[in-house]
């Protein structure tokens, strides 16, 4: 090869220093966290990688399932993105985009202007349900909506 070109070692070297340095910034790396006995050996590795997409898949099924029904529909949503993230750089990739606009909209919501706002906003709409309610009170007293007679 000529000496303008890039080296099969050169391409190497310099992609696992990019590798080094996106695991300095965010203090994890980026792919498969198995043993390494079971990443040693292709066939099993692969199966690994299966078991844990079809778990990851179980809690997040449960997660969605969960989302028009009382319980923690969202966290178990993320749980289960977090065992994909055990494994496949896709869902490492999203989970830290995730954790990033989560923080970021924590960090809003410390903003004094925004938290004046969604307090006039509370107290706003608390009024207008307690004028609903006391409109309800007063046309028909203490009397459960599914007992009222038609007039």
């Amino acid at each position: 090869m000529n000496t303008g070109s890039d080296e099969p070692g050169e391409v190497a070297v310099a992609v696992n220093k990019m590798k080094a340095r996106q695991h300095e910034r965010t203090g994890h790396r980026l792919g498969s966290r198995a043993p390494e006995f079971i990443k040693a050996r292709r066939v099993l590795h692969l199966s690994w990688q299966v078991g844990v997409f079809l778990v990851g898949l179980a809690v997040v099924g449960v997660g969605i399932i969960m989302l028009p029904l009382p319980g923690p529909g969202w966290v178990v949503i993320f749980g289960g993105m977090a065992i994909w993230a055990t494994e496949f750089v896709w869902a490492q990739l999203v989970l830290r985009w995730t954790k990033r606009k989560v923080t970021e909209a924590a960090q809003r919501a410390l903003d004094p202007r925004v938290r004046r706002r969604n307090i006039a906003l509370t107290a706003t709409g608390l009024v207008i349900v307690g004028v609903l309610v006391g409109v309800y009170l007063w046309k028909f007293g203490l009397v459960m909506p599914w007992k009222i007679q038609g007039q």
